[in-house]
């Protein structure tokens, strides 16, 4: 009796020793399992890693925290398209599987990245709310039930890197803080208690790296694995830093 072949998932995986040396591609082969996601595929791999060729090989490495596309963490390149890779399942990809590092952040090795310039971002523009916390302060403003509705969609945001690494805007050569941050602050800005420094955040925005660098292309709000609304985002961002610009010419008393 002819025996019946089990079936295999195939990975083309880009790897990368150190943050100097040069990218290169090692192929790997698992068996498959239902339900099998990108993240159990490479830990698998990592269990016993051994590419195609059977030479034993180093781990590889990646980034994960929550499995359940709440952390951002796991984001990279899967078939040339930048994602969670906890919530990608390969029955749904075209094989061979091809897992990438995302280019815009410097890669540590194989598919972990550093995402500091993101997070550099969001301190620049102060995306959290300053209050002092060494006295009880009370209940707060309230936020109308319907714009605390909208602000939880901007709130989604996991700081994952997808719309940064998708922007062609965002790269070496540019200072573009990237829709991320931007998104965050417009939410900020229309927190009852954050709006005492929308001010700030806007005139950081104003600025090299900030709202001039967009070039409309889009592709951030179309990556989103949240679906937060990015560019009706930048779109407010413009009327408002164009209302401070006024603002800062003729003095706010006078408008």
């Amino acid at each position: 009796m002819q025996e019946t072949k089990a079936k295999t998932v195939r990975f083309v995986i880009s790897r990368q020793d150190t943050l100097d040396s040069a990218p290169y591609q090692e192929e790997f082969e698992i068996d498959y399992r239902p339900n099998m996601n990108v993240i159990s595929a490479l830990m698998e791999i990592r269990r016993n890693p051994v590419n195609v060729k059977g030479e034993n090989t180093t781990p590889i490495a990646w980034d994960m925290n929550c499995l359940e596309e709440v952390c951002g963490a796991c984001s990279m390149v899967i078939n040339g398209k930048p994602r969670q890779s906890c919530t990608a399942l390969v029955d749904q990809l075209e094989q061979p599987i091809r897992l990438e590092p995302m280019r815009t952040f410097p890669v540590v090795r194989d598919l972990q990245v550093d995402r500091s310039r993101m997070f550099d971002s969001l301190k620049k523009v102060k995306a959290w709310i300053p209050i002092d916390g060494t006295y009880d302060l009370g209940p707060g403003p309230r936020m109308p039930e319907r714009k605390r509705q909208w602000a939880y969609e901007l709130s989604k945001c996991m700081t994952c890197g997808v719309c940064l690494e998708a922007c062609p805007n965002v790269n070496s050569k540019s200072d573009f803080i990237g829709p991320a941050p931007l998104s965050q602050v417009r939410l900020f800005n229309a927190h009852p208690t954050g709006e005492m420094n929308k001010a700030e955040r806007l005139e950081q925005i104003m600025g090299d790296g900030g709202l001039a660098n967009c070039g409309n292309s889009q592709n951030c709000v179309q990556s989103c694995p949240k679906g937060i609304p990015l560019t009706t985002s930048i779109a407010a961002l413009n009327r408002d830093t164009t209302f401070q610009s006024f603002k800062n010419f003729f003095g706010s008393d006078q408008i």
